[in-house]
């Protein structure tokens, strides 16, 4: 990475630590809850990444796993039930155990198959949320009182609920960096391109690949715990296989195969949105042409474009 781009790196995570202070200061609450908003699904995209930009695996049922996070939110507090640690692991184990049973079914197709596998079960789970009337079915359920850590941290504070997210941003960045960088990460690449070579040295390539879809779901099941106290609302709407597309778009958008690429897509698709939608009530027309002319120029998605344009190569 060039200079530049480090400097970049630094002033970003500067403004993202500042930016409550920043807010307060301006007097903007508003912009709070559109940076936590950014910071969460950033979340969700790098998950997304690990699977996507490293392994090869285009899902499109990804937010399947945000809508459950958010669920474990939701039916636990239903029952007055508001212990931070019970919510957070049910919204993991929750998450991991349907990336498992998915991954072990979805993880022997390829290409065009997987990627409608996928979509498949995310819709059948947001069928079966869909059903259960008793959690207001398609109407949505609303969480009263957020996820509780009496003498961690409130969260009910939506200052205190931005940093818990963008430490948990931080700790999703360094475990792909971590694992990316180890020979389970060059496991996963190297199957990416070749599957049989990867096998011919020895690698079951298929359980390496159910390990990393299963840690991707949990990082987002993460995202959904984290999204569910945000909005303190859930709907099944959260893992239609609409989202499941703007969530992969978002990792295009930004970037796929670069760490940092998911939130540079979440934050242009994001504020794109916000801003064009105050302009005209023609704006998702406008921003679509927008997003598909940054697809088809910026090769590599936004972030190579900028690395490129660090490293003096336009």
């Amino acid at each position: 990475m060039s200079r530049p781009a480090h400097w970049t790196l630094l002033a970003a995570g500067l403004l993202l630590l500042l930016a409550p202070q920043i807010i307060g200061w301006i007097d903007k609450p508003f912009y709070l809850d559109l940076i936590t908003r950014i910071v969460i699904l950033s979340i969700a995209a790098v998950s997304l990444n690990l699977i996507l930009g490293y392994g090869g695996m285009i899902s499109f049922g990804h937010a399947a796993f945000i809508g459950i996070g958010a669920y474990a939110v939701g039916i636990p507090a239903y029952y007055e039930e508001y212990s931070g640690l019970l919510q957070l692991g049910i919204a993991l184990g929750g998450a991991g155990l349907f990336a498992l049973v998915t991954g072990i079914i979805c993880l022997r197709t390829r290409g065009i198959h997987f990627i409608m596998i996928t979509l498949a079960f995310a819709q059948m789970a947001y069928f079966t949320f869909v059903s259960l009337d008793q959690y207001g079915g398609d109407d949505g359920l609303v969480i009263d009182v957020r996820s509780e850590f009496p003498g961690l941290i409130d969260l009910e504070s939506g200052v205190q609920l931005y940093y818990l997210s963008l430490a948990a941003l931080a700790l999703a960045l360094f475990l792909v960096h971590r694992l990316v960088h180890s020979r389970f990460g060059r496991v996963i690449e190297g199957a990416r391109s070749n599957r049989e070579r990867m096998h011919s040295l020895g690698y079951d390539t298929y359980r390496y690949q159910l390990v990393c879809y299963v840690i991707a779901g949990m990082l987002c099941g993460l995202s959904g715990w984290l999204l569910g106290n945000f909005t303190s609302f859930i709907s099944p709407e959260m893992m239609d296989w609409t989202r499941s597309g703007e969530l992969l778009f978002m990792v295009v958008l930004g970037g796929t195969g670069l760490l940092f690429g998911p939130v540079l897509g979440v934050s242009a698709f994001i504020i794109g949105e916000e801003v064009l939608s105050g302009i005209t009530v023609y704006w998702q027309f406008i921003f679509g042409v927008i997003l598909i002319l940054v697809v088809l120029f910026a090769r590599g998605g936004l972030g190579r474009l900028l690395l490129r344009s660090g490293d003096g190569h336009g």
